[in-house]
């Protein structure tokens, strides 16, 4: 019998098996459970609570269409834990990466493997997916058992959730200003939009066209998709050429660029006659078009490059290029997905636990914002919506498969300029996120 002070234990899935005693039966109807009912991660002690280390959970796609983009997130990450346990570890405890390969399964595989590093494995962090679409397949179960995602891809907005620190671009720090470059700078009037069919480059583009619409009073003049596994580009190129657009937005995901670039090629669609400016294409993406396609003078939008003339990022570089091999290079997603880990050990550190509770509430602590001076130069989690302010960088594809940067978004004093956080940009919504009164678990409450 419980007391008025004493609360019920939550069990896992996995006791739950264990005391059904092996029966088939049981164990089948065990199984078929929404796995939402297994709340353990929530309700025993973490990793951080007792023994020799901290678990934290990797979760890329090292296999399947992605891992082009994905396993260079998985690489970075680990070399993030291995310095900070070189430096000594977290709160004086060494720091265990558990990898898992979704291998480029929105529907069954991200889910599955969030699962088993929530509630099997008891992580008290996940650095982990990059689509929107493997996103959204895990956010539930990391809001129903209380974890926490560092995700460090740009995103469509759209989104606040506690249990998210968005370490990737919000719309307003990626998509809106290359939009405004475009127009504003290089006199583009006819854009052609084209993406992935998913979540992002479809949420991307309401975005782009509620801003053509509201700012410049204009329309695209073509919006087209292609699947995600798409290796035939054939017939879009075709309308391209019929449409004849001034600029094309790319939202292509993933090894697809490569046919899509290589067809834009093969049609003399150069840089000089239709530039595409991309914002899921980067240096890791490109090293499979040097030297296959006219890819020079392409532009794309992100808010760090290799390029990028610091000291931080020379010895970031340097030391990735060391450890990964002389042909590797870094790029946007690649410094998020650096930072976020650093990210979430000052965060702990700052809470003095690695409970999700206190980690979050410390990254909400608007006093002292969490901060770190990545390659790229010093970020922070605004404690607001859990996203991070970042610059804005254009750059141009040079034919090394390096970029030229062109542009940089500055303050008034000249420097380069961190532009705060909005998933629900005002050119494309009426709402905000409201943190001050945040609820324990879920999506928040919108102001509208």
């Amino acid at each position: 019998m419980s007391t008025q002070n004493s609360k019920p234990r939550k069990i896992t899935r996995r006791e739950m098996l264990k005391r059904a005693g092996g029966s088939s039966l049981v164990l089948a109807a065990a199984s078929s459970l929404s796995p939402f009912l297994f709340t353990g991660c929530s309700g025993g002690k973490k990793s951080g609570g007792s023994g020799g280390s901290i678990k934290v959970g990797i979760l890329h796609s090292l296999t399947g269409f992605m891992a082009i983009s994905e396993k260079s997130l998985h690489d970075v990450e680990l070399m993030a834990i291995e310095e900070i346990n070189e430096a000594g570890g977290v709160l004086g405890k060494k720091v265990e990466p558990i990898v898992e390969d979704p291998a480029s399964n929105f529907e069954t595989g991200f889910p599955e493997k969030a699962r088993k590093l929530l509630l099997d494995d008891r992580v008290d962090a996940v650095f982990g997916c990059w689509t929107s679409a493997s996103r959204k397949s895990v956010l539930e179960i990391f809001e129903e058992n209380n974890g926490l995602l560092f995700y460090p891809v740009q995103y469509e907005g759209n989104e606040c959730s506690r249990n998210v620190v968005y370490t990737g671009a919000a719309p307003n720090q990626q998509i809106l200003p290359a939009v405004d470059y475009l127009w504003n700078e290089m006199g583009k009037r006819k854009f052609y939009l084209l993406g992935s069919d998913y979540i992002f480059p479809r949420t991307a583009n309401q975005i782009i066209r509620a801003q053509l619409k509201n700012v410049y009073k204009a329309e695209p003049v073509q919006e087209r998709y292609a699947d995600l596994k798409q290796r035939d580009f054939k017939d879009i190129v075709d309308d391209i050429r019929k449409v004849e657009p001034d600029v094309i937005f790319s939202t292509i995901n993933g090894d697809s660029n490569i046919p899509f670039y290589n067809e834009l090629a093969n049609n003399g669609i150069t840089a000089d006659k239709i530039p595409v400016c991309a914002v899921s294409v980067a240096e890791d993406e490109l090293r499979g078009l040097i030297g296959k396609t006219a890819i020079k003078g392409h532009l794309a939008a992100w808010n760090y490059f290799q390029s990028v003339d610091l000291p931080s990022n020379k010895k970031f570089v340097e030391k990735f290029k060391s450890k990964y091999g002389k042909d590797r290079v870094t790029d946007d997603p690649i410094e998020a997905a650096y930072f976020q880990v650093y990210f979430w050990k000052n965060a702990v550190e700052k809470a003095q636990s690695t409970e999700v509770d206190k980690v979050i509430a410390a990254i909400q602590d608007p006093e002292k914002p969490i901060t770190f001076d990545a390659p790229g130069g010093m970020v922070k989690i605004d404690p607001e919506n859990m996203h991070t302010w970042k610059p804005f960088r254009m750059g141009r594809v040079r034919e090394d498969g390096q970029f030229d940067i062109i542009f940089e978004k500055k303050d008034k004093s000249g420097n380069v300029e961190l532009i705060r956080p909005d998933p629900y940009p005002r050119v494309a919504y009426n709402k905000t996120c409201n943190w001050i009164k945040a609820p324990k678990k879920g999506v928040i409450e919108l102001d509208s």
